[in-house]
């Protein structure tokens, strides 16, 4: 059984459906952002239409920062990389070498339609993967995304090890989540994270923490995870 930590069972068992495998697809260059929304939003809509399968598509992006539906603008600190607009709620974000982006196409349609519930589901896929590295991933009712806690840094200090932000149309999803395999953390300076300015709050990554994690383990590892709360997978 899938060890969620603080995620929810029941988001689980929700969001699982076996009648269909899901297409997954892992890019082998960067890709370029604003590419990657043209694509999505194609076949979000040819999944709607029923023309093409539900689909996880993982890449990596050449450095930037993405601002979601809520971003301020006093959020950006140094804008030493492009910044888009992003149609994913969540506010400043920064994507770039070394940090896995899973780009998820799921119909809600056929999952469950509660937003907030699928929101925890990827919190828990997430969870599951770190778990594979015996690192324990929390989530956290006031902060979305997936925290780390850091005692050696001192007490009550936590750091985002993986964002979510995500965009729903015609019940179906995209957008997706990014977990820090090995990114350059001296990039999110640039920003105030998901606009979390709070000194107990940093970013850490998978091989900030000490492993030496390559992103093929990071891929296996949330492709174990996503079969067993998600359902099958083909690719």
């Amino acid at each position: 059984m899938v060890n969620t930590r603080a995620g929810s069972s029941s988001a689980v068992d929700l969001y699982r459906s076996d009648d269909a495998p899901v297409e997954w697809i892992v890019a082998t260059e960067p890709v370029d952002y604003l590419q990657a929304v043209g694509f999505m939003e194609a076949r979000a809509l040819a999944i709607h239409e029923g023309k093409a399968p539900e689909l996880i598509w993982l890449v990596e992006h050449p450095p930037i920062y993405t601002a979601g539906t809520s971003a301020s603008e006093a959020d950006l600190n140094d804008a030493r990389f492009p910044v888009y607009q992003s149609g994913r709620g969540g506010q400043f974000t920064y994507h770039g070498p070394g940090q896995r982006v899973a780009y998820v196409l799921l119909d809600l349609a056929k999952r469950g339609q509660d937003v907030r519930r699928f929101v925890m589901a990827l919190e828990a896929w997430v969870i599951a993967s770190l778990d594979a590295f015996n690192v324990t991933g929390e989530r956290r009712e006031d902060r979305v995304g997936v925290w780390v806690k850091r005692p050696d840094k001192g007490v009550g200090f936590e750091d985002k090890i993986a964002a979510i932000g995500i965009r729903v149309r015609r019940w179906v999803t995209f957008h997706g989540i990014s977990l820090n395999v090995e990114p350059d953390l001296s990039h999110f300076s640039g920003i105030v994270p998901c606009g979390i300015s709070e000194e107990l709050y940093g970013v850490t990554s998978l091989v900030d923490l000490g492993l030496p994690v390559t992103m093929d383990d990071a891929d296996a590892a949330l492709k174990a995870a996503f079969v067993e709360i998600f359902g099958p997978i083909h690719g």
